[in-house]
């Protein structure tokens, strides 16, 4: 059992997973929780990394940084999303070793799993063939770290466990257009285009000065163009444009869900017992269409919905199995309509 003053490095803590996890730890009680800012800490920078171990020391370790995306900023920005994933990754995990660290939970994704895996994906599926084209770079850097834990485990004896969390979103999401995940983007576009079709352009100036649009729309908006700029990034006042056909499955998890997970194994359970990795999920999910139409009502956008079937689908289904994680004790308590509303209301109150 962790002791309650134990000194817990937590990576990535401003990020969406990260700072759901912080809170987790603080409402456990627990009072040593270290953190640096990428300003403070480039984890990318091994010297620096390593130096940051022999100053602090810390007993316990949660690798949550990462370079995140959705669709678009992963097929556009491959190069970034591999050399700063593995950067961030292997040198965390060295110094970890290094400098004695007791435990360390290792965040991955579902984008770690074949293209086509078999469905529900199980842990055992992992590398048993082809990854998805559109996120390879992220999925690739992923995998080189679940397999770095567990080789560190296998030589040297540690106990560096791998969590593989299905989508998340949450408190602290990111919702500039070009580079956020699924659900706080179109979350976001439906929110524009009630605002739109309400005429309401002191909210929307509200909202944009807050969040980016992303693909350089930012430098050329000014309060002329401002229906024109929404109109880029699909928000009209009588649709909402959106990518594919609405056909695939996904899973979605609330980060509030994935950060009792994570607490729970660090406390809990150790990696003879977890193995290579654990899924972090729920083992169910939701068209896109309908999850579109959910984000749609719960908005309260009154518009269409129009495909935009040129750009690309994705992984046709990624839904992870949850028997493991069920068997280590721990299921989600957070159901995906109360989570979106919750989700909602919380972006509604940043006004």
């Amino acid at each position: 059992m962790i002791e309650k003053d134990s000194k817990i490095y937590l990576s990535g803590h401003k990020g969406l997973v990260g700072s759901a996890i912080y809170r987790r730890l603080q409402k456990e009680g627990f009072t040593n929780i270290i953190t640096r800012s990428h300003k403070e800490l480039d984890l990318c920078n091994q010297q620096a990394v390593e130096e940051f171990f022999e100053q602090e020391k810390p007993e316990y370790v949660i690798l949550a940084a990462a370079k995140v995306g959705g669709i678009m900023a992963n097929s556009q920005y491959p190069a970034e999303f591999i050399y700063q994933n593995l950067m961030i990754g292997t040198n965390i995990v060295n110094s970890s070793y290094k400098h004695g660290v007791k435990k360390l939970l290792n965040l991955g994704s579902s984008c770690i799993y074949p293209r086509m895996a078999p469905q529900p994906m199980k842990e055992d599926c992992l590398l048993t063939s082809e990854l998805e084209k559109t996120n390879e770079a992220y999925a690739l850097a992923k995998i080189a770290i679940i397999k770095l834990c567990r080789y560190y485990n296998d030589q040297y004896g540690t106990n560096y466990i791998s969590a593989m969390p299905t989508n998340q979103y949450g408190i602290g999401d990111n919702f500039n257009m070009e580079t956020a995940h699924l659900l706080p983007m179109i979350l976001r576009r439906f929110h524009l285009a009630k605002l739109l079709m309400q005429g309401d352009m002191e909210a929307i100036k509200k909202d944009l000065k807050r969040y980016k649009l992303g693909w350089g729309l930012d430098e050329q908006l000014n309060d002329n163009n401002i229906v024109e700029m929404l109109n880029k990034v699909g928000a009209y006042d009588d649709h909402v444009v959106l990518w594919g056909d609405g056909s695939v499955y996904r899973e979605m998890m609330c980060s509030d869900d994935l950060a009792d997970a994570c607490v729970y194994l660090l406390m809990n359970k150790d990696y003879n017992e977890v193995g290579e990795l654990v899924n972090i999920t729920k083992g169910d999910d939701i068209q896109l269409k309908d999850l579109f139409e959910m984000v749609k009502r719960i908005v309260g956008y009154k518009g269409e919905i129009v495909y935009d079937k040129s750009k690309p689908n994705g992984t046709p289904r990624k839904m992870m199995d949850a028997t493991h994680i069920k068997e280590l004790g721990w299921e989600p308590k957070i159901d995906l309509e109360t989570g979106i509303t919750e989700f909602y209301n919380w972006y509604k109150s940043l006004d």
